[in-house]
């Protein structure tokens, strides 16, 4: 009994100090002060009382710092360069298998997407479903941003096989799934709760967005911007934790894999040529919109359609893989998720018909990819998306800069789908070195205002609506 009492009173004793204080040594100290307060002293000692002035002035010391740094920075740059590890294995990884499975041409890109959408499919079925952006946004909003991290081998030995095989989606979401859930469960095991813990999945999530785009600005702000589809900063806690987790990220990831370092694609450099080209860049995104709108509505279509059949999730990845090889087969363009094939498209010198076809059909395997089962992310292939709608609009409009044409489209049907002005604004300008980004924020706010009242990740809706479409 005397034991589980004292153990009671130095647990009341120490939760009573500000958890940002107790490092080692203020926790040391904290302990000296209550064996000192709970020892049976002789009467008229004046031990005591000496010994508890010392113990304050030495914690007063240990405890003053000029500095905002705190051990909590420690703790978000420690995460972040975890992030930044994870992300750059599983890279390579990606980039190996990817190299592996690419010796797979022309009709046999069908059996080859075919039979990774159904191992895919086994694996999720027999190791767990991992969930997928809308479960993270769903869990960080309304379940205190407890990320399980019980699922991410099944996300990360699916998503490798859905990417590499040449699934329209990419590694983002598996990566940001990974990241925070790795940030939720190191809050955890620190005992951390509320906003703390909520920040620190936040900022693992953007340590993962950062990893993949080489912008730890750009990634800090999807990871916020991507909870709510109104307030662009609902957690505005987690700004700081996501900041510094992503400089740290994009510093391992650069180190691992040498990726990051400058623009991924290149475009043509852009100089404002007239004041009109802010107009021109909401006129293109007006149409790089209405693309977005039906990408939306497409997707919709799709997923209650497979949601009608009462197959298994093995059957129906088998189901997307066929499709999708199919659609390789005669677009092979259409084959991965566009983070190479954007500069391809970019170099070519494709038709008008030809560019239509292609739009017409990544967009259907997006869809596809999403609605099936396939696990992967949409950002980066509907970035390609809207390079193809820049290309077909400036078959029209020669005259205007093509980087300005393509950039704008990217943004407004990204934008129109995520609900990520800001960041997809920053994104965009560090992957393509667009140094002038003021059309970018034009194009990006046209999007975001003329996209659907109703979000298409469904869980950025206010939680009472949210819970009430559950």
């Amino acid at each position: 009994m005397g034991i589980k009492s004292g153990s009671v009173g130095l647990a009341r004793f120490l939760h009573a100090k500000p958890a940002e204080s107790l490092h080692f040594s203020h926790f040391c100290l904290q302990l000296l002060k209550y064996r000192l307060l709970t020892h049976h002293w002789p009467s008229g000692s004046k031990g005591k009382k000496k010994l508890l002035n010392k113990a304050s002035i030495l914690e007063g010391a240990s405890s003053t710092n000029p500095f905002v740094f705190s051990r909590m920075f420690l703790l978000w740059a420690f995460l972040g360069l975890v992030g930044g590890l994870i992300a750059g294995v599983y890279w390579i990884t990606l980039e190996f298998l990817t190299h592996q499975l690419s010796i797979f041409q022309g009709w046999q890109v069908i059996p080859l997407m075919a039979g990774a959408g159904l191992l895919a499919g086994l694996i999720i079925h027999f190791i767990g479903d991992p969930g997928e952006i809308q479960l993270i946004v769903n869990n960080i909003r309304f379940n205190k941003g407890k990320l399980d991290p019980k699922n991410n081998p099944s996300m990360i030995l699916s998503s490798l096989l859905c990417v590499a095989s040449g699934g329209s989606l990419g590694p983002e979401a598996p990566l940001v799934q990974v990241t925070g859930s790795t940030g939720s469960w190191l809050g955890k095991m620190l005992r951390l709760k509320g906003e703390e813990l909520r920040s620190l999945s936040i900022a693992g999530m953007a340590s993962g967005f950062t990893a993949l785009f080489g912008a730890p600005l750009g990634g800090s702000l999807f990871s916020l911007e991507i909870l709510h589809h109104k307030h662009v900063v609902e957690h505005y806690q987690a700004i700081i934790p996501a900041f510094v987790a992503s400089c740290f990220s994009y510093v391992i990831f650069a180190f691992v894999v040498h990726l990051g370092l400058g623009p991924i694609w290149d475009f043509p450099a852009y100089e404002i040529a007239d004041k009109f080209d802010f107009a021109l860049a909401v006129f293109f995104a007006l149409f790089a919109t209405a693309v977005g709108w039906g990408f939306i509505f497409l997707t919709k279509g799709l997923k209650e359609l497979f949601q009608k059949t009462a197959f298994p999730i093995y059957v129906k990845t088998l189901i997307g893989g066929i499709i999708l090889g199919t659609i390789a087969f005669y677009f092979p363009l259409t084959r991965y998720f566009g983070h190479e094939q954007t500069n391809h498209l970019l170099e070519g010198q494709f038709t008008l018909s030809f560019l239509v076809l292609l739009l017409l059909f990544k967009i259907l395997a997006i869809s596809v990819t999403v609605t099936s089962g396939w696990r992967g992310g949409f950002i980066i292939p509907l970035f390609f998306t809207g390079a193809t709608l820049g290309l077909i609009i400036h078959h029209f409009m020669p005259g205007v800069s093509i980087s300005l044409t393509v950039i704008s489209c990217m943004a407004a049907i990204n934008v129109c789908v995520t609900r990520t002005p800001l960041s997809t604004t920053i994104l965009l300008a560090s992957l393509t070195g667009f140094s002038y980004f003021i059309p970018i924020l034009f194009a990006s706010l046209t999007g975001y205002f003329l996209a659907p009242k109703t979000p298409f990740i469904s869980s950025q809706m206010e939680e009472n609506k949210n819970h009430k479409s559950a």
